[in-house]
């Protein structure tokens, strides 16, 4: 397979073209963003450690039938994945109050949620990611009722997957957002699934392994991410 151009580089992952147009390139950098871009740093070890990550987390949800675009890991930063078609839109599950949620609504940060919550938001930086519904999805475009259908399924069948997986290493999953696309009129998980797009909690402290280190200036953002990976079998030597 051979990488060639730049296509895309987003805050923390670059895209490459390969000499398949089926198949892309995703390169996992050490750079880190919270707030919409507007606050950014390198971390050492960073790309490794969410391509490691990423790659654990695909390979599992594939192996419990959820379409992915995950193809193989490359390296210790790259990842070879199917050309997708993306769809604009996240698809966020909560499963305790944390965030966002506990700003809009006034709720106790750590409530359980029963049921979890199901929320979308336009993927738009320049817009802050902005809350919307089916009707206004279907409406500009950015995705059908079918699809949305499908996609909040498969993001359930995530959800029990990965409860799951956290809780055997003594984890809460706290929340999470994952995006889809089409490959070749297919709908397929698609972007990444990391400490950067979720909560995840020691279950019995309930202190905060992931990205909210970074975005509460608390420290040791890499450590928190490899310890939640060794104690769901990621290998990061």
């Amino acid at each position: 397979m051979e990488k060639r151009q730049e296509l895309y580089a987003g805050k923390a992952k670059s895209v490459f073209t390969t000499d398949d147009p089926d198949r892309v390139i995703l390169q996992f950098r050490d750079d880190t963003s919270a707030f919409d871009g507007e606050r950014m740093e390198s971390l050492d070890r960073k790309g490794m450690v969410n391509n490691r990550f990423n790659a654990f987390i695909m390979e599992t949800l594939s192996a419990a039938g959820v379409p992915t675009h995950f193809e193989k890991r490359l390296s210790d930063t790259e990842s070879l994945v199917k050309t997708l078609e993306m769809i604009p839109v996240e698809c966020v599950v909560r499963n305790i109050a944390a965030g966002s949620l506990v700003k809009r609504l006034g709720v106790t940060e750590g409530e359980a949620l029963s049921p979890p919550t199901f929320e979308l938001f336009l993927k738009n930086d320049a817009l802050h990611d902005p809350m919307i519904n089916e009707s206004l999805a279907e409406t500009f475009g950015w995705a059908t009722a079918d699809q949305l259908a499908e996609m909040k399924a498969l993001t359930f069948k995530v959800n029990a997957v990965l409860k799951q997986l956290f809780a055997d290493g003594g984890l809460l999953l706290v929340d999470y957002k994952l995006e889809f696309g089409l490959f070749k009129g297919q709908l397929v998980l698609g972007d990444e699934f990391s400490p950067d797009g979720c909560r995840l909690w020691d279950a019995e402290t309930r202190e905060k392994l992931d990205k909210d280190r970074f975005r509460q200036g608390l420290g040791g953002v890499i450590e928190a991410y490899e310890e939640v990976g060794r104690r769901i079998g990621v290998s990061f030597d």
